[in-house]
């Protein structure tokens, strides 16, 4: 399986990279070990080019300087392939080629005929693009350091000439500087595209994780919002039919009747409402509906199906709302789905009574019933769904028994948390 690799290119689909530019360049970039073969071939054809003057080294060319050894063109040539053969891992092992380089430098200082070599040269720009600039500028000091203080010592104890000395140390720095300077613009250009290529892949990533968060939090909106309407208008419905089958008054069975179908059609038109908004799909659509539920027509509609509910209102509230309009859908949900489950869990409840509360800067509300028999659960998805949507207008919701018979909703919003809600969704 090659799910991540499946990942990157289509990663990289996305990006729309540009393809790198002329045919030359696209064919080495899709060769790399042709490329490193071909450099270290050059390199040992250019590097052993001295080796014949040192082979035909005579002292009567050379009366002033001492003749070297027979072996020397034989272990230098030895270097040589050894650098040119790591220089095919020069990707991968830029410092290990670097020293190697230096190294063979220094031992065609040891022959007593110091020339620069393009060995270096490569050495040098390999450091600054697969390692780092400033790795490619403390190789060039240490270098060059090091070998100026070896060809001085020699200079100094009559080894080499002075002429000798110069060329030396001016070649070898020259091909070294040449290499570090191209290295270090084209290492810095290709570090900075691979910063830009994986700001951008984050920027795709951090995209795709917020589509999944907006999508995870649209779905559980919808959840509460189906939980809310299907839910309490079933309880209701399921409380009217029963109601008017166990009757057997003819008119109060027809009333049942009709009020069931009012509750499934007001249903439904929610329904319709909230399904339009998300086929639309327009940017701008409300994440709630427009209208809040009232919670007059929540306790009225249970007071239809025959339950004993009250609704008392506080406060400023009591004539004309005081609370923002994402505060007032929240009061009518929670009130909804507070009545839902006292009609679904406390059937032998002599009272239903729900309390709203109006302040400056605070709205509570209590739904207390006292038909509770046995435990009821706290951890359903409509009690969730009220905790989450009253955090979402920075507010809270407890939902627990109050004594051995008694069940408390309580709920503590507050009065004008319109920037709180628009900040949660």
């Amino acid at each position: 399986m090659n799910t991540g690799r499946s990942s990157s290119v289509l990663m990289d689909t996305e990006l729309r990279l540009p393809r790198t530019p002329g045919v030359i360049r696209r064919f080495w970039a899709r060769h790399p070990l042709l490329a490193d073969v071909l450099i270290a071939l050059i390199c040992f054809l250019m590097n052993t080019g001295p080796l014949t003057f040192i082979g035909f080294y005579s002292a009567s060319d050379h009366m002033d300087e001492p003749v070297p050894p027979v072996p020397v063109p034989i272990i230098i040539a030895a270097m040589i392939l050894i650098a040119c053969g790591l220089m095919l891992r020069r990707r991968r092992w830029p410092v290990i080629v670097f020293i190697a380089a230096y190294a063979v430098s220094i031992a065609y200082l040891f022959s007593l005929s110091p020339a620069g070599g393009v060995l270096l040269l490569v050495a040098s720009y390999s450091l600054a693009v697969y390692r780092s600039t400033r790795a490619a500028w403390t190789g060039l000091a240490y270098g060059m350091g090091g070998y100026a203080l070896i060809a001085l010592v020699m200079w100094l104890t009559g080894v080499l000439t002075l002429q000798s000395t110069l060329n030396g140390v001016a070649g070898e720095l020259t091909m070294a500087l040449i290499g570090t300077l191209i290295g270090v613009n084209i290492g810095g250009r290709k570090r900075y595209v691979e910063a830009i290529i994986a700001r951008s892949r984050q920027l795709l990533i951090e995209r795709d994780q917020q589509g999944r968060i907006a999508a995870a939090t649209e779905r559980a909106r919808i959840a509460r919002e189906m939980h809310d309407i299907v839910s309490h208008s079933l309880t209701v419905v399921v409380a009217l039919s029963e109601g008017a089958a166990a009757t057997d008054d003819h008119e109060r069975a027809r009333d049942a009747s009709a009020a069931a179908a009012a509750t499934a059609r007001g249903a439904l038109t929610e329904m319709r409402a909230m399904l339009g908004v998300l086929r639309d799909g327009d940017a701008d659509a409300p994440l709630a509906p427009s209208a809040p539920v009232s919670p007059q027509d929540t306790v009225a509609a249970a007071q239809r199906a025959g339950y004993p509910a009250t609704l008392t209102v506080k406060g400023a509230g009591a004539g004309s709302p005081a609370a923002s309009p994402a505060v007032e859908f929240a009061i009518g949900r929670i009130v909804q789905e507070g009545m839902t489950n006292a009609m679904r869990h406390a059937r032998g409840a002599r009272t239903i009574s729900v309390r709203i509360a109006y302040e400056p800067e605070l709205v509570t509300i209590d739904i207390e019933n006292d038909g509770v028999s046995g435990t009821a659960g706290t951890s359903g998805f409509g009690i969730r769904g009220l905790q989450e949507r009253a955090a979402h207008v920075g507010g809270t919701l407890t939902s627990a028994p109050v004594s051995e018979n008694r069940w408390l909703l309580h709920a503590e919003l507050h009065a004008d948390a319109s920037e709180t809600e628009e900040h949660h969704e």
